[in-house]
């Protein structure tokens, strides 16, 4: 079976590196503790690769991209260069940052990847794609996008919901995108499928400072107490 592939590229030229044991989908290495004190490190965004209706999509994404940037944070996404990928990934290069692209293969063959990144990861699945984008990143943030977006966003959630990692998860918007989000959620809490502490496991900020700020710190601090089996991540 091939490897997962990682090919820095653009100022590293091109080549390809196998890590054979290495399972992107490993959660029983140690985590990175989250508190008040802690720095965060990688972030991991996940955003459409269309521009949406409205030019904040964007604004914000190059917003974020920026700041990251500008911290010292690296970038990891789905390596995408149009769209508000695309506004995410040009601020983090214009500004000399550091992102991560990780893109299935099959992808990569219909050209969806961006080739002019810090680092490129190719991988075989959408499925090792996020559990690789989890492995590589101390936090997720959620920008504006479409079913491939709120899948990711869900699907790391659901993972934290298992106790399989204690990494933050927020929502940035700027113009309300995600009200409808957040008050399904508050409906299903409210209607016994989401407990009270679960529903904090997804956080929103309406500004680039308030999600970083967010990202550096546990989602609830009682997650760690709660004695909730370890589990493990089927790749099969």
């Amino acid at each position: 079976m091939p490897q997962e592939g990682r090919t820095p590229t653009g100022r590293e030229g091109p080549q390809t590196e196998s890590s054979p044991g290495s399972d992107p989908g490993d959660f029983s290495a140690p985590q990175r503790p989250q508190d008040e004190g802690s720095a965060l490190r990688s972030l991991c965004v996940f955003c459409g690769a269309g521009t949406g209706a409205r030019p904040s999509h964007t604004q914000l994404a190059a917003q974020l991209g920026r700041a990251c940037a500008r911290q010292g944070i690296r970038v990891v996404y789905g390596a995408g260069g149009v769209g508000v990928m695309g506004a995410l990934s040009d601020a983090v290069l214009a500004e000399k940052g550091k992102i991560v692209g990780v893109i299935p293969q099959a992808l990569m063959d219909r050209e969806y990847g961006r080739t002019d990144l810090t680092d490129l990861r190719i991988v075989q699945s959408m499925h090792a794609r996020k559990a690789l984008m989890h492995r590589l990143s101390d936090a997720f943030i959620a920008l504006p996008g479409g079913y491939g977006t709120l899948e990711e966003l869900f699907e790391i959630t659901a993972w934290a919901q298992l106790r399989l990692h204690q990494k933050p998860i927020v929502l940035l918007d700027s113009d309300g995108f995600f009200e409808p989000l957040r008050r399904i959620l508050d409906h299903a809490r409210d209607e016994g499928f989401i407990s009270p502490t679960d529903r904090l496991l997804v956080q929103h900020a309406s500004s680039v400072k308030d999600a970083l700020h967010k990202a550096a710190r546990l989602p609830y601090a009682s997650a760690a107490a709660e004695g909730a089996p370890t589990l493990t991540l089927d790749q099969t």
